[in-house]
């Protein structure tokens, strides 16, 4: 974690006398900064009081600043500490199946899985409804952490018809740690051809925060996902946690 230095990069031209708000200018200041790499993750951004000296602002102005960058996902406030720069968000389009590795490598980022379990369980009615099996009925469930550059980003809990698996068998969890399960799935002629899913946000419960290695409280974005093959016939039915602070989801409207 970098302290502020006001000789890294501050600028020092005063505010400018326009109809944009002084708070809207200063966030702006410190998001120029951010995004040009002067503020890299892990660095503090100047606290309240030294923007208040800086600028000739009341607090009130500099909070409204630092505010406004934090619901941006830019920064991440804590008492005691100060505003602290995030990764930036990864953001992933709503219209398309893709898998989390292929979403990572085309942002530059680097995919990796941590597996914990791979077993088969007994569905329950909600997974049977999803998957269109009867409740009791054996799934294959796999239980991972995903990883961007190293960074845990999202917890996943997938179930899927043990009739898959059928050519090459139910994946290891070496094999799981290693690669992408769709990846695996269309070596085994599976081919995804569309999906439903159902976003909603919540707090982290104590688990899902050490297992993405956050302070509560914090807001994660749970997915339900159920893809299915050109038949319809069900695929998987799985459930994500995304750390909402690192994820973001992108849906394209045209007008009705």
């Amino acid at each position: 974690m970098t302290l502020y230095s006001i000789a890294m990069s501050w600028n020092d031209t005063d505010l400018e006398e326009s109809p944009i708000p002084r708070w809207s200018q200063i966030a702006d200041r410190l998001r120029t900064d951010i995004e040009s790499g002067s503020f890299k993750p892990g660095d503090v951004l100047p606290g309240e009081a030294e923007i208040n000296k800086r600028f000739g602002v009341s607090r009130s102005t500099s909070r409204a600043a630092l505010d406004y960058l934090e619901t941006e996902g830019l920064i991440k406030r804590r008492s005691g500490v100060g505003s602290i720069v995030i990764e930036p968000r990864v953001e992933r389009p709503l219209n398309q199946i893709s898998s989390f590795s292929e979403d990572m490598r085309r942002r530059g980022l680097t995919p990796g899985y941590r597996t914990r379990s791979v077993k088969v369980v007994s569905a329950s009615a909600a997974i049977a409804l999803e998957l269109q099996l009867q409740p009791g009925d054996d799934v294959v469930e796999i239980d991972r952490t995903m990883l961007a550059d190293g960074t845990p980003l999202a917890t996943s809990i997938t179930y899927l018809r043990p009739q898959l698996f059928k050519k090459s068998g139910i994946p290891t969890i070496e094999e799981l740690d290693s690669g992408s399960l769709y990846e695996r799935l269309r070596r085994d002629d599976i081919v995804f051809a569309g999906g439903d899913e159902r976003i909603e946000a919540a707090m982290a419960d104590t688990m899902t925060a050490r297992i993405l290695n956050v302070r509560q409280p914090a807001v994660v974005l749970i997915c339900h996902r159920t893809s299915w093959m050109p038949d319809r016939q069900p695929v998987e039915y799985v459930v994500l946690h995304y750390l909402a602070e690192r994820y973001s989801f992108h849906v394209k409207l045209i007008k009705a």
